[in-house]
């Protein structure tokens, strides 16, 4: 899905302003792929979801640089924001409606398995995620 092609979610302004507050953060983001407008992140720990203080608006994005493809959580709850560059050390998990995901390299007990609840974003293109 291109931006263009997200226009139920966004304007084309309103993604040329997103994509500017994205290369704020990151200049090498140059495409904003899909937008999902209501996302919250849970964690997993011992088969229960807990939710976290991230909640907001998510974007999958391409790059210039490596990583290619990376997501952010425009967080609404604070100022952090939540950005994962997407490499092969993500291994992602769809169980409709959620998408659970992990980092191979995180191996502290804090980062364990993510969930990302996208019970209003049922269209969201997420093949960029599964590589």
């Amino acid at each position: 899905m291109t931006a263009t092609s997200v226009g139920s979610c966004l304007t084309a302004k309103g993604l040329d302003i997103s994509l500017a507050a994205l290369q704020r953060q990151d200049p090498y983001i140059n495409t904003i792929v899909d937008v999902a407008s209501q996302v919250a992140l849970y964690t997993l720990t011992t088969g229960q979801r807990e939710k976290t203080d991230v909640e907001g608006t998510l974007f999958i994005y391409t790059r210039l640089a490596s990583p290619r493809h990376g997501f952010t959580i425009m967080n609404r709850l604070s100022m952090e924001n939540l950005t994962e560059p997407i490499t092969k050390d993500l291994d992602f998990q769809l169980q409709d409606p959620f998408l659970l995901y992990r980092n191979a390299r995180r191996k502290s007990k804090k980062h364990m398995i993510r969930v990302l609840c996208l019970h209003e974003s049922p269209k969201l293109d997420i093949s960029y995620l599964i590589l």
